[in-house]
């Protein structure tokens, strides 16, 4: 049965569509022809990205897992492997069958597997007899359940040592952890391969403690291979979040060219990127990193909502009917981009001014000026922070181009 379109951005006529269907209809945002508020993704910059990220792994010889917990849409999954990516990387069991049934083959968990329902899920993938499946490790009572709960189905399970921080995340705080949790997975050799060492740098704050926690993790690395602790040629030694993934790539370069080394970066927001966080980290590559200097362009957001001004209670406030059901507000409240008057042959920029100063669960205050020529029934293109929180909250999100036309849709597996 196709996956079908209802609820959010449902299309003028109220009923099912198919979400390969979508982008035959001709909908057009500007010509009032879908419902809003409307998530919506941006083809052009889509593509922009994607070759983007493709250029910079490239340039530093490295693979890509994304990670998929931002999306979790079985298209951008596809759109993604078919631009190139080594596999998918995702937070839980669930969320690994789902990248399977999108066709990744080699799905990472950068989480810790827990619990026999759980480790159930990732055995079925096992038993396909084509997938590879990776998951992370930092006790020796968690391998010692691995390595029970695989041995007793004589399947055997790929998992990364992972590094962490005092004070941080989950991974192991030092040496005397690392060996003793390698050598946990070594008592159980028909259960469990030490496949590669993991980090995730983001709990570090800033760059000096992101680079030591990196360096920390490649000299964990070359001292396992040394002691022939990898049951996998190449290992694995993979890194990097959404904010620091050039750090990652710097810090992890040197062992790129290594037969005995496969390096993947996991960054998940850079497919649509954002106004808020993502972006400062992006003016912070242009400027420090080589590689992004030299190829001259940056990331471009790519998620958007469109959403109806509703009211203009008081001379200084707009009620925009968009709130936090529709859009991430942890980072960052949206921001509006783009103004439009039904009618009119395009949208402008909006006012520089204006600004979201609070959101109810289906409402936005927008701050104005009591001369501003905003009207109800106007329509507003929000950029938002975020994107894994905004994804979230809807069931499907239309394609766009550049004139604002459905072009496709996706769906997502929350």
């Amino acid at each position: 049965m196709p996956t079908m379109l209802r609820g959010k951005g449902l299309g003028g006529n109220g009923g099912m569509l198919p979400a390969t269907a979508a982008g035959q209809q001709g909908w057009s945002i500007l010509h009032e022809q879908v419902s809003l508020p409307a998530a919506v993704l941006l083809r052009s910059a889509l593509r922009h990205n994607l070759e983007w990220m493709r250029r910079f792994t490239a340039a530093y010889g490295v693979q890509l897992a994304p990670h998929g917990k931002t999306t979790m849409s079985p298209e951008l999954f596809r759109l993604q492997l078919d631009a190139g990516a080594w596999g998918i990387t995702v937070a839980t069991a669930p969320q690994a069958r789902e990248a399977w049934h999108a066709g990744a083959r080699r799905i990472l968990i950068a989480n810790q597997l827990v619990g026999p329902a759980n480790m159930a899920l990732i055995a079925g993938l096992l038993e396909t007899g084509d997938t590879e499946v990776f998951c992370l490790v930092d006790s020796a009572a968690n391998a010692d359940a691995l390595g029970r709960w695989f041995d007793a189905r004589g399947l055997r399970l790929d998992v990364l040592l992972e590094i962490g921080i005092a004070g941080g995340r989950t991974g192991v705080r030092d040496e005397v952890q690392a060996q003793a949790v390698a050598a946990t997975v070594a008592r159980w050799p028909r259960a469990l391969r030490l496949a590669g060492v993991e980090v995730y740098e983001g709990v570090a704050g800033d760059e000096a403690g992101v680079r030591a926690v990196l360096r920390r993790s490649v000299e964990t690395f070359q001292r396992l291979r040394d002691g022939r602790a990898f049951g996998r040629v190449p290992a694995l030694l993979t890194g990097a979040g959404s904010a620091w993934f050039d750090v990652v790539a710097e810090e992890f370069a040197a062992l790129s060219a290594d037969a005995a080394a496969a390096i993947v970066l996991r960054p998940g927001c850079y497919l649509t990127h954002d106004v808020g966080a993502y972006r400062q980290a992006a003016a912070r590559i242009q400027a420090s990193n080589p590689v992004a200097r030299q190829m001259g362009t940056s990331l471009r957001p790519a998620l958007r909502l469109w959403a109806y001004v509703q009211s203009r209670p008081e001379p200084d406030k707009a009620i925009v009917g968009l709130g936090k059901r529709d859009a991430a507000f942890d980072a960052g409240f949206p921001v509006p981009a783009l103004h439009y008057r039904p009618g009119d042959a395009m949208p402008g920029d909006a006012a520089a001014h204006w600004q979201v100063t609070a959101m109810m669960d289906q409402h936005a205050f927008l701050q104005v000026r009591p001369d501003d020529d905003l009207r109800v029934g106007d329509m507003l293109c929000f950029d938002i922070s975020h994107p894994c929180l905004t994804f979230d909250k809807w069931r499907h999100l239309l394609v766009v181009d550049d004139d604002h036309v459905v072009v496709d849709a996706v769906t997502t597996q929350f």
